[in-house]
């Protein structure tokens, strides 16, 4: 390997409670020896702190999203000259408004960049975060790379100039790198990799044998999510009223907050969980820690996430990981991540009525339980390990150097 690098790594509100890959690809890149310098645009709001390193990482994270007057100033007249008014006229409203709401990220970027000699910078996100990172390198900062999680209209405006000069991009699943192939034809780099998120499978790892439910005790469900109408903790609500009417005896628990700290979905499914009549059979856990996480894992029989639409899907790679028979939809790119019947399941979206029969169908069948714990965590260990993600970012940067 050549020398250590120095990254800059972007992440939109870090750390949030679902970051826990980001961190363990930050951990993974430091001990292969190289510098990480973490920056983000804003702190989550106090609700969503919900790991045990979520303080140490905000104390080594900077922070771009302050307004500064005099950076903003300073990229203006940097950025100009770079046809920037231009690129707002051609992309529109949406565009100029995070243009303008960003000038002075990029700017203290550039700077922070020069002071702490990054070789590189990566985003991962292709929200604001990849414009700032944009931003910055068209002002003499270094070259850029990004990672896109999902598709791409849920990243805002300005795709074509935040992809323009990108020296490469990971994509998660093959179905969105096609997306964006037809989307961006002429904007894209010449290097994209197919680089799902992934676990540390060492971490992830049962500390005892994997038992199906004895006889005569309730199956364990475990969902974790945030509290979002489209993670479909809804659906699996309704499929367990289903099944508790059929004489299935089963206790749901569901981790996950929603992004208001509690005060904004999670009302309605508090509502549904209530008109279900479901208090002594489900239970809201709220946001809980990585640690936290793995240990309900460790306890439970069978893993649920109903999501209407899922890009990938980190959750069900930390069942899998741990040995957890895993349910999960054909919505999005899951088909990428569990093969139906073999690795896991997958069942139609929004249709608890499927899920029910599913889930009745494995808490009858030991043997495919226990068949499925093994496959699950066989395929995870083979193809998702996080070590992968950072494997290839170093590979990339170390490409353009050489």
């Amino acid at each position: 390997m050549s020398h250590p690098l120095r990254i800059g790594y972007i992440v939109p509100e870090f750390p949030g409670q679902t970051h826990i890959f980001f961190w363990r690809e930050i951990q993974a890149l430091e001990a292969m020896g190289h510098s990480v310098h973490v920056f983000s645009t804003r702190r989550p709001p106090d609700g969503l702190i919900a790991h045990d390193w979520s303080r140490a990482a905000m104390a080594s994270t900077t922070y771009l999203g302050k307004i500064d007057p005099l950076h903003a100033t300073i990229a203006l007249g940097r950025l100009l000259p770079k046809g920037l008014l231009a690129w707002m006229l051609r992309e529109g409203v949406g565009y100029s408004k995070d243009a303008l709401f960003t000038l002075a990220a990029a700017n203290r970027l550039r700077h922070d960049a020069k002071r702490l000699k990054l070789d590189h910078i990566h985003a991962h996100s292709c929200g604001r975060s990849a414009l700032i990172a944009a931003m910055c390198h068209k002002m003499g900062g270094p070259r850029y790379s990004l990672t896109l999680h999902g598709p791409l209209q849920d990243y805002g405006p300005g795709q074509r100039v935040k992809w323009r000069d990108a020296s490469f991009a990971t994509i998660i699943t093959h179905k969105i790198l096609h997306e964006i192939q037809e989307e961006l034809a002429g904007y894209l780099p010449e290097r994209l990799l197919i680089r799902p998120m992934g676990v540390d499978t060492e971490v992830m790892r049962r500390d005892t044998p994997y038992e199906p439910p004895a006889k005569g005790r309730p199956l364990k469900i475990f969902a974790c999510g945030r509290l979002n109408i489209v993670k479909g903790h809804q659906d699996l609500m309704s499929a367990t009223r289903q099944l508790i009417d059929q004489g299935v005896d089963l206790r749901v628990e569901i981790a996950g907050e929603d992004d208001l700290g509690g005060s904004g979905y999670r009302k309605d499914l508090e509502e549904h969980l209530k008109k279900l009549r479901l208090q002594d059979h489900v239970k809201l856990l709220g946001a809980i820690d990585a640690g936290q996480v793995r240990l309900k894992l460790q306890e439970s029989h069978l893993f649920v996430l109903a999501s209407w639409h899922e890009p990938l899907g980190v959750a069900y790679m930390e069942a899998m990981s741990m040995g957890v028979p895993t349910i999960g939809t054909d919505a999005g790119g899951v088909r990428e991540l569990i093969q139906d019947g073999s690795t896991g399941y997958l069942v139609e979206p929004q249709n608890p009525g499927m899920l029910a029969r599913t889930i009745k169908s494995l808490a009858n069948d030991p043997d495919a339980l226990a068949r499925l714990s093994q496959a699950g965590r066989d395929h995870i260990e083979a193809h998702f390990r996080a070590s992968l993600g950072a494997e290839t970012l170093v590979q990339e940067i170390e490409r353009l150097r050489d």
